[in-house]
């Protein structure tokens, strides 16, 4: 039996979980009509499988009208959803996890225009930041209403068979009642502490009557929300004390903070470049206070943090959501030994921003993380293996080279560069994103393992490829900046990439000409701002750096709001001239005649990547298929078959920028989905 703190088992109740590891509540944005259909259950049944103890649903379901999801979430107010809860949890259950469900009345934290167009009801008329709808305050029928909402949706699920259920408080409707600063309410429901509390204990209490003693009833909460006029620690304690005493719960999940902000949002959740687990020693704190089971999540990215969060007392049971979206594989490879190769989580919160902006949550560097249903996480062998030889080193020809050797084809990577990486490695040299060379990283001990040939410093040319008498070519070759967007003076300006890599020296006047959107040119603003520059970042948007999306800019805007920077939106950047010393920037509007100048000493244009496709299209006549691809069988998963010349000597193919610019997932997402079935 393995003395790992991580493996042991754990009684909750009469529940016995089979570790210590478990998948907090969040919502993936994957269901289809309100409800946890085909693509939702792969994506649970896949940790299931590799030995996660509990897989904890929804994030969260609404279990209300007047709860409208602000993206796509389950619906647990509705009937049919025990059909579809129930294949989910006996799929889970088959493979001995755990399954339990996070149900929520959102109050204020939705918008009046989802859903049924209901009015937003909060304990008081205060707005939140986030989503900007002004409440309508609760009325008592309103309150008796919900209860009933909560007991319903409890039962549904019960009637699933889930192992329990979850309440989420913290920045919903239940914790609008606990603080001060959104609960405006005359008793019984505000004032005292007790009495905000009340309307959380009815809830319970109708949960109980509706389900019974025996099943399990958490709470998800803030101890502490870390604002102003808000819940303090001590009352958190405090209301941690009580609902240990109340008899109505089984497991506390604690967080700390507040969400009613990005920046909230931001701290609550970490980021790549912000402290692992900063919140473990305060949950900690509250399992100690109340000896009662605790449960915490909140960048718990890697093993040894959460092994010691076992092993030192902290919580009872280890959240390792985002790390397992990453490698959904982690229980079986930490049974199995293979800690080393486990895909390590990076930060990036590609999953979480992407649902924020109405998308489903992808991990960066995971493409098969949320298409189970068509995407191999185990890379199956091929049944006739071939040379394949892969052009370029960056995520895109790295995770190519991965899974054409763990499909059991002779690989050979030529790479221009005495390094893997590509653009990654221009990202990673800003300390804050050093965690995203973990992608290539990873990539490349896994390559090693396979006996992947590289060969670095090797610009290829056409006859190198051929030298290596491949039956497959891929060409991963990546983009340049793209810089000549000007009428006049595209010689005087420089690229993002310039300031990374630092080929070219900030200035001290430096007009930023934003027109990508994406971190490139928040990253040069920052590498520029750092020196004492003066920085003007100038986007025909009108919102800048969209592409970056809500969280990861968190930290772009704690740091540039610090230093001389501007943000100019709705301006285009139409001519650079040079007048003595200085440059004249002039600027224009998509929405009118109007012309504005700037005088600086530096333009820094960032506009995206254009492919480097030389090599493919020297490349392309000497291909059986002409560098077609077949794209109804690339997006149903199979092979590809064309040939369009009989005397071609290999297939060709190129995947990520080298097509067009896009992003990391895109690139890698374009090599599994490719390499996988050749």
């Amino acid at each position: 039996m393995t003395n790992d703190p991580l493996l042991q088992p754990y009684q909750l109740k009469h529940l016995t979980l089979r570790n210590r590891i478990m998948i907090t509540s969040h919502e993936p944005a994957y269901p289809e009509d309100g409800m946890p259909k085909g693509r939702y259950r792969a994506y649970h049944v896949e940790r299931a499988k590799a030995g996660v103890a509990l897989t904890m649903t929804a994030g969260s379901a609404a279990v209300a009208r007047d709860s409208p999801p602000v993206f796509n979430n389950i619906l647990a107010w509705k009937d049919e959803v025990v059909g579809w809860m129930k294949q989910l949890t006996d799929e889970c259950h088959d493979h001995g996890a755990a399954v339990m469900i996070q149900l929520t009345h959102l109050g204020r934290r939705t918008r009046w225009d989802k859903g049924d167009w209901l009015p937003v009801v909060a304990p008081s008329h205060e707005r939140e930041a986030a989503h900007r709808a002004f409440p309508k305050r609760l009325e008592d029928w309103d309150m008796t209403r919900i209860i009933g909402d909560f007991a319903d949706a409890a039962e549904r699920m019960k009637a699933a068979g889930v192992d329990g259920i979850e309440l989420e408080a913290y920045g919903h409707l239940l914790e609008q009642f606990w603080s001060p600063l959104t609960n405006d309410l005359e008793a019984p429901y505000g004032g005292s502490l007790d009495n905000r509390l009340r309307f959380t204990f009815d809830v319970l209490r109708a949960i109980r009557k509706r389900c019974g003693d025996e099943f399990i009833v958490g709470l998800r909460y803030t101890g502490d929300q870390d604002l102003p006029g808000g819940m303090t620690r001590a009352e958190g304690m405090e209301v941690s004390q009580k609902l240990k005493d109340s008899g109505l719960v089984d497991f506390l999940n604690v967080v700390k903070g507040h969400i009613d902000t990005d920046p909230g949002l931001t701290d609550l959740i970490p980021i790549q470049g912000m402290k692992n687990a900063p919140h473990l020693d305060f949950a900690g704190e509250i399992r100690a206070a109340t000896g009662f089971p605790t449960f915490h999540a909140a960048k718990i990215p890697d093993v040894a943090t959460a092994r010691h969060a076992i092993a030192a007392g902290k919580l009872d049971m280890v959240g390792m959501t985002r790390a397992h979206m990453a490698d959904p594989h982690l229980v079986r490879k930490i049974v199995e030994g293979r800690e080393d190769d486990i895909r390590p989580c990076v930060g990036a919160n590609y999953c979480l921003d992407r649902i924020y902006q109405g998308g489903m949550a992808f991990c960066l560097h995971n493409a098969a993380t949320g298409r189970e249903e068509t995407m191999p996480h185990d890379i199956a062998p091929a049944a006739t293996p071939r040379r394949i030889t892969i052009v370029g080193a960056g995520p895109a020809g790295m995770e190519a080279a991965r899974v054409a050797a763990a499909r059991g084809h002779a690989v050979t990577v030529l790479e221009a560069a005495d390094r893997p990486g590509g653009q990654i490695r221009l990202t990673a040299q800003d300390e804050r994103r050093r965690e995203m060379i973990s992608i290539i990283a990873w990539r490349m001990a896994q390559c090693e393992k396979h006996g992947v040939d590289f060969r670095f410093n090797t610009y290829a040319e056409a006859d190198d490829i051929l030298a290596t008498a491949p039956d497959v070519v891929i060409v991963a070759t990546g983009g340049l900046p793209h810089t000549e967007v000007l009428s006049t003076g595209n010689d005087l300006v420089c690229s993002a990439w310039d300031i990374l890599s630092g080929d070219v020296k900030p200035g001290r006047n430096v007009l930023i000409f934003d027109d990508a959107g994406d971190h490139a040119g928040l990253q040069a603003a920052d590498r520029i701002s750092t020196s004492g520059a003066a920085v003007e970042i100038v986007t025909p948007d009108r919102s800048f750096a969209p592409e970056v999306m809500a969280m990861n800019l968190v930290p772009y805007m704690r740091a540039l709001q610090a230093r001389d920077t501007t943000f100019t939106v709705t301006w285009r950047l139409l001519a650079v001239t040079r007048e003595g010393n200085t440059l004249r920037a002039t600027l224009g509007s998509d929405y009118s005649d109007i012309r504005r100048e700037r005088l600086v000493d530096q333009v820094v244009v960032n506009h995206g990547t254009r492919p480097l496709d030389d090599l493919y299209f020297a490349l392309k006549p000497h291909s059986s298929n002409l560098g077609e691809v077949d794209y109804e069988a690339l997006t149903s998963g199979a092979v590809q078959q064309i040939r369009r010349n009989p005397q071609g000597r290999f297939r060709l193919f190129r995947i990520g920028d080298a097509v067009a610019a896009r992003n990391t997932h895109a690139a890698i997402h374009d090599a599994l989905r490719l390499l996988k079935d050749l």
